[in-house]
């Protein structure tokens, strides 16, 4: 059986993600870090409380054989340029590097489609360096997710990204082909995919797009 240690698990992606590992029978552990307490309780949970900025305090508890990977956050929730910047590509590099530290030998993260470090838009440059810089870390085994349209109800109110989402019910019947990497995905199953991605690792680095994601959902059906 295995450990699991997750950074995001209060977000989107995370909380599903989160569900996936604690009801999955090969894991024994799951650690998470997290600002404040979720008022979960469940015998194979680990909560601790911490951040960025604490994270290095915690070294000793984050232990685990895989670490997942959902951390995000949004240009009206982190205004601040600096700040945005540690919570999407410094705190996942530094999570990352100290799970491995301490003997994980796999990684997993929530990335986006188009993720381009030499990009001039700062959303999917942000990205790109955080793929190149998990990358560069050199696991046994790097696990890259890039939805598209994540599909589904939040507990925050995002009235634009509710109509984005209708249209892209429509816009995903016309993306077929090499197009198809930009359909829409519901965020619970990006989390199923990162889960179910770990029970067959064989490529030194994987990036899964809706494709990918999509087969893994198929194949474990």
């Amino acid at each position: 059986m295995k450990k699991a240690v997750l950074f995001g698990a209060s977000g989107f992606i995370g909380s599903f993600l989160l569900e996936e590992l604690l009801n999955n029978t090969e894991y024994e552990q799951v650690t998470i870090v997290v600002r404040k307490p979720l008022n979960l309780n469940h015998p194979k949970l680990k909560t601790l409380i911490g951040d960025y900025s604490s994270l290095p305090g915690l070294k000793e508890h984050i232990v685990a054989d895989e670490i997942f990977i959902a951390l995000g956050t949004t240009i009206k929730n982190t205004p601040d340029k600096d700040e945005y910047y540690r919570v999407d590509h410094d705190y996942p590099v530094l999570a990352a590097k100290i799970a491995m530290g301490n003997g994980a030998t796999s990684v997993f993260i929530v990335s986006a489609i188009g993720a381009n470090a030499n990009s001039k838009i700062g959303y999917v440059r942000n990205k790109g360096e955080t793929e190149q810089d998990i990358i560069a870390l050199d696991f046994e085994h790097t696990h890259i997710l890039r939805p598209s349209m994540l599909l589904g109800n939040r507990k925050e109110h995002r009235p634009l990204e509710k109509l984005l989402q209708k249209i892209w019910s429509v816009v995903d019947l016309v993306l077929i082909g090499n197009l198809n990497k930009y359909r829409g995905i519901e965020g619970k199953d990006v989390a199923r995919s990162m889960v179910n991605a770990a029970t067959n690792q064989t490529e030194k680095v994987k990036i899964y797009e809706w494709e990918e994601m999509n087969n893994l959902l198929k194949n474990s059906e």
